[in-house]
């Protein structure tokens, strides 16, 4: 019974070994593809912030041109109103000549002069509706100028991204085909836990050795029972400040390097 129990612990503790090894080289893969993401800086950021001024100022840009046509219509619907008016004044001066009485002359007057009222106002609704599409007209123009800078910026900015992203693609598919490989012996909840801690990592370490006494990854001082317990591999232990994985030097010094 106690020989079977012996062969149980070490199959577990080479079982955990094989996780550490596992962490520790799916680190040093994901640690490689960061550097690629350096070297692109802000560029995919910075692409999909111009598409998404230029997809705002073509919106702007439509709406104005919606507004520029409403204005239009209604300029012309006023003109309208006016050589409408205009009419209805030579027909009323007509019927003057030929009243019976001062009642229906000065009821016709009063025709003529709500004729001339609605004239009026018709031209001071063509007046505003002209500044308005002058303003709209000038909007338009200038939008469409800051449109055309941000699509030269981003075809500049996509040619620079492309460039990088060319250069560097064989190497990333190499990575993350080196990646999906590991990430399927590490059981499911562990990693989990290391992207978990991934990704509230600064520098995106999970997984770092004991450097010098400290962890690796804030540099405070391991215990030296600790270390001993994480050089034993018999469990996985983290960081009690910063809560990354700790692995031995042993097993950082032979990991896989990524090509």
């Amino acid at each position: 019974m106690a020989e079977a129990k012996t062969k149980i612990e070490e199959t577990l503790e080479i079982s955990i070994e094989a996780k550490l090894r596992a962490l520790y080289e799916l680190q040093q893969v994901d640690t490689e593809t960061d550097k690629i993401k350096i070297l692109r800086g802000e560029l995919p950021l910075e692409v999909q912030d111009l598409e998404d001024d230029i997809a705002g100022l073509e919106t702007r840009i439509g709406n104005y041109e919606e507004e520029v046509k409403s204005l239009e219509h209604n300029i012309a619907n006023k003109k309208l109103d006016i050589t409408n008016s205009e009419a209805l004044i030579k027909k009323y001066e007509e019927q003057q000549k030929n009243v019976r009485n001062n009642r229906e002359f000065d009821s016709l007057s009063k025709e003529i002069e709500f004729q001339n009222l609605e004239i009026e106002l018709s031209r001071k609704k063509i007046s505003e509706f002209n500044s308005e599409l002058n303003s709209k007209k000038e909007q338009i123009v200038e939008s469409n100028e800051i449109l055309a800078e941000r699509k030269d910026d981003l075809e500049s900015k996509k040619n620079e991204l492309d460039e990088i992203v060319s250069d560097t693609k064989k190497e990333e598919e190499n990575l993350f085909n080196k990646s999906a490989q590991i990430q399927k012996i590490i059981e499911p909840r562990l990693l989990t836990a290391y992207k978990r801690i991934r990704g509230n990592a600064r520098n995106g370490l999970a997984v770092v050795s004991v450097e010098r006494d400290a962890c690796g990854g804030c540099f405070n001082k391991i215990p030296p029972q600790r270390q001993l317990d994480i050089r034993s591999r018999k469990k996985i232990i983290v960081c009690e400040y910063c809560g990354r994985i700790l692995v031995d030097d042993e097993i950082s010094g032979t990991g896989i390097k990524p090509e």
